[in-house]
């Protein structure tokens, strides 16, 4: 027989067990876990954010509508203003706890002066937001028509403040969370060291682990995914390439490297170009040839220097020293060749053409810049000098011309190959650079060195006897100097932020700006820290999808260029003009 105590607990549990069924205590555990996760959520969202913070957000939000290189959609713009006000909300975040523990609380006004002071200001800043709103999205209308293309309607400008709203809550969360995070390791560090560099420690401690997670699992994830998906898209082949039938062309009969090792861009590149009946359209005239397109891909050879190498034999095996022009390419970062330049090299010189590339990457541009720049700087060096050592081997009355071009970060690639602007000219017979990054070292250096009275967007260096800096067909005729041979020529756009993006932006205002806005550039715009840098740093992503003469696109004055630099005898302006209108925009 049972106990009565065991009885009775028994009977206890099964009415706590009842109890706890029912609507009204699942209520209250309800409210408990509500109270608990919001207490939480209160620490890490406080109800009141810091004054100087949103006062200095409020100033970065309205200075972020200002234009920039490029136009706009809604959703960049609330990408970049919602970064751009959080970035103020920090900075004025800051300098308010700093104010608050220099300046003593004697000096404060009184807390009803104070409270019109806010209200003002707060009244001041939505008026602020409402004029800055509208002045934007004309701004942008005017971007969008400078550069010929239909803006979008005004009233999608009024989802800006509401995505900005979304990020900069988002962001000033996760800092809150950061800073809890830090407190609570400066709590449990008191327990061991008592004292005061506890704080310092934890502060470092914390600062270090963030660094250590952005660097070892953000940056590490990010490149790794970005590796993976970049490899993926390098060997799937795309449907309108097809294995070249020619044994003029590398992954062709006969070719020393297989077709599929050449890479998604090295494929499309060879199996690309204007074939012989498009020539003799062209040329009017049956003396044309089929041009030579040799390529090597990451997966043909061991290393760069191996590729560069397997390269000159391509070159060798398709009689490639014996055309008219030979010219070197150093590609993009996933091995991209400008088709519309190696087109209008080869419409130009009949065909007599041979074109050689080597892929260094299979990752974007940007991507290369920031994690492979050793190996950007090694691959068009080792190319050049494999196939200038061999071409330099040939007599010289029988030696085709030797070009280089390039574009974006093969143009930074192409320029490590040389050590200055003698050196290219002595070893060259012409060299088109298209979009060079600010970090090409000749081309700041010639920046730098311009004449005087000569704008950076645009700069004429000694005259524009060697090298001319082109925008338009127009500018490779401004300067009055002589033009020798052989002939440089870099296209750059006012509007193109691969040319002008650069980390100084977040503190110096750079010359491009300070010395008045260039063609397609609006005159409103102006230099700010901080923004002006988030502002292009979003416009890098914009470049390639300008207009033809806008942005990252340069074709406008790329058949002028090569005329400028290398034009076969008999050439004519009126030549120059029907090929640019045979190749389109």
């Amino acid at each position: 027989m049972s106990q009565p105590g065991g009885v009775v607990a028994s009977v206890a549990s099964v009415v706590t067990a009842l109890r706890a069924r029912s609507p009204l205590v699942r209520a209250g555990l309800a409210r408990r876990r509500t109270r608990v996760t919001g207490g939480v959520a209160r620490r890490v969202v406080r109800a009141r954010p810091s004054r100087g913070g949103v006062v200095i957000g409020l100033g970065f939000f309205c200075v972020s509508l200002t234009p920039s290189l490029l136009p706009r959609t809604w959703l960049s713009q609330g990408l970049i203003s919602g970064v751009a006000t959080a970035a103020g909300y920090a900075i004025g975040a800051g300098l308010g706890w700093v104010f608050l523990r220099v300046v003593p609380r004697r000096w404060f006004p009184a807390q009803p002066v104070r409270r019109v002071l806010v209200r003002g200001a707060l009244s001041l800043a939505v008026l602020l937001v409402g004029v800055s709103l509208y002045a934007g999205s004309q701004w942008q209308h005017d971007l969008y028509l400078l550069m010929g293309e239909r803006p979008p309607r005004r009233w999608s400008y009024l989802r800006v403040p509401g995505l900005t709203l979304v990020l900069v809550t988002g962001l000033v969360a996760l800092v809150r969370m950061v800073r809890r995070g830090v407190r609570w390791l400066v709590a449990q560090m008191r327990r061991w060291l008592p004292g005061g560099p506890v704080e310092v420690l934890g502060v470092t401690a914390g600062l270090l682990v963030l660094v250590g997670v952005a660097e070892g699992v953000a940056l590490g994830g990010f490149l790794s995914a970005a590796n993976r998906i970049s490899a993926y898209v390098n060997d799937v082949q795309a449907a309108d390439t097809a294995p070249p039938t020619s044994p003029l062309r590398s992954g062709g009969p006969q070719s020393l490297v297989s077709f599929a090792s050449l890479g998604r861009e090295g494929r499309s590149f060879v199996s690309g170009g204007p074939s012989v009946g498009q020539l003799r359209e062209a040329a009017a005239s049956p003396q044309v040839k089929e041009p030579i397109r040799v390529y090597v891909g990451l997966r043909s050879g061991a290393d760069t220097r191996d590729a560069a190498a397997l390269a000159v034999r391509e070159l060798e095996r398709t009689g490639a020293f014996d055309r008219a022009v030979l010219c070197v390419v150093t590609t993009t970062g996933t091995g991209w060749v400008d088709p519309y330049l190696a087109a209008a090299l080869e419409f130009m010189h009949r065909g007599d053409t041979a074109i050689v590339g080597v892929q260094y990457s299979y990752l974007p541009s940007w991507i290369s810049f920031l994690s492979e720049r050793d190996r950007v700087a090694a691959s068009g060096p080792q190319l050049f000098e494999a196939v200038h050592a061999r071409w330099a081997q040939l007599p010289a009355a029988h030696r085709p011309k030797l070009l280089v071009f390039a574009e974006s970060l093969g143009s930074l690639g192409s320029e490590a190959g040389f050590s200055g602007l003698d050196d290219v000219r002595a070893r060259t017979d012409g060299v088109l650079w298209s979009g060079p990054t600010n970090a090409n070292p000749l081309w700041s250096r010639l920046v730098r060195g311009r004449d005087p009275g000569t704008p950076e967007r645009l700069p004429v260096v000694g005259g524009g006897s060697q090298v001319r800096f082109v925008a338009e067909p127009r500018d490779l005729v401004t300067p009055t100097a002589p033009w020798s041979y052989p002939r440089m020529v870099y296209l750059q756009n006012a509007s193109d932020p691969v040319t002008w993006w650069s980390p100084r932006l977040l503190w110096h205002r750079p010359d491009w700006l300070a010395e008045g806005a260039g063609r397609d550039v609006l005159p409103a715009m102006r230099w700010y820290p901080v923004v002006t840098f988030l502002q292009v740093t979003a416009d890098l992503a914009l470049a390639y999808g300008a207009p033809p003469g806008h942005g990252h696109r340069f074709h406008a004055a790329a058949v002028a260029a090569w005329a400028a630099i290398d034009a076969p005898a008999g050439w004519t302006d009126a030549d120059t003009a029907q090929l640019a209108a045979r190749l389109g925009p």
